[in-house]
């Protein structure tokens, strides 16, 4: 750890950045939800020259120039409202695959921030902190959606309730039991986007509306039967679930052994499934499980629960 001349200011610190879930079935764009056990490791150094530097400690290859990666795009946005001389170099260890649908780049950019305005005495907002990282999920994905973002930094389950201005709510829930698989290929955010049908019918958004007003009440009640009524998308998931190999046998099979419901993680390929108790959430993982060990293609999976807890600080 290293510190100033006066011994009160901080200038180096270690952040773990979590996994999300976005989309959540029916909140395209507006819901997410952060994972416990998933994290991506950056150790952030302040610096008195301004400017950000980014040392790669894993093998994805990700760029270094600032601007090209979601890790400097994010802390150059948060650079440009810091009067003072300083800069930031990050040493990014990422445990989260790009592009594995379970918000890679929000846990870049999202722990970059959080970091950085750790070592400024925490002088920024949770919500101007999202403002930042959403530069950086901008470089990933092409656009500025908060939904893996947002969770990233406030923990728990989010809801977008507008994009501009921006206006995040936590959205307190009973305990839920996560299984997810990821099956090793990969789904371009920017890809899986564009495949997306530009106008709906409003029969489909009427009942879009229901299912995530329901899913909402579902969550703020305790309502585990009217949450598994909820999870249900008739918009982006019939477009999107082609982009996944065995998608609908998965979902079938895991709906069969007691999950509330689930969908694609992100823009997948990722997929997850919402249980009420540990003993489901096994169950569900070995359906999916029987499923994919005989398709040929390579796979995780993983049980956990949602966590309350965003970008953790763990050295200061």
């Amino acid at each position: 750890m290293s510190k100033s001349k006066n011994n009160k200011s901080i200038n180096e610190i270690t952040v773990l950045a979590p996994a999300t879930v976005a989309n959540v079935v029916c909140g395209f764009d507006i819901l997410g939800f952060a994972l416990d056990g998933l994290f991506d490791k950056m150790l952030i150094r302040k610096t008195s020259k301004k400017g950000v530097t980014i040392i790669n400690k894993d093998n994805y290859n990700l760029p270094t120039q600032p601007d090209k990666n979601v890790i400097g795009a994010a802390l150059l946005a948060l650079l440009k409202e810091v009067p003072e001389d300083i800069g930031f170099i990050i040493e990014s260890t990422k445990i989260i695959k790009p592009g594995s649908g379970i918000g890679s780049s929000a846990a870049s950019a999202a722990g970059a921030v959080v970091g950085a305005n750790h070592l400024l005495n925490n002088r920024f907002s949770k919500e101007q902190l999202v403002e930042f990282a959403l530069c950086g999920e901008a470089v990933a994905s092409g656009s500025k959606h908060a939904d893996n973002i947002a969770p990233c930094i406030y923990g728990g389950i989010t809801l977008i309730r507008s994009a501009n201005p921006l206006d995040i709510i936590s959205i307190p829930a009973p305990k839920l039991f996560v299984t997810i698989l990821h099956p090793q290929i990969e789904v371009k955010t920017s890809d899986a986007r564009e495949i997306l049908k530009k106008q709906i019918l409003l029969k489909d958004a009427i009942i879009q509306w229901g299912n995530i007003a329901g899913l909402i009440a579902g969550l703020m009640k305790s309502d585990y039967d009217l949450i598994g009524r909820s999870l249900v998308d008739v918009i982006v998931e019939p477009v999107r679930s082609m982009l996944i190999p065995h998608f609908d046998e998965v979902k079938k099979k895991s709906m069969d052994a007691g999950a509330l419901g689930g969908g694609i993680s992100g823009s997948g390929p990722s997929i997850f499934f919402l249980s009420k108790n540990e003993k489901i959430a096994k169950a569900v993982e070995q359906a999916i499980m029987n499923v994919y060990k005989n398709i040929g293609i390579k796979f995780h999976t993983h049980i956990t629960t949602i966590s309350n807890e965003g970008v953790k600080i763990v050295t200061s």
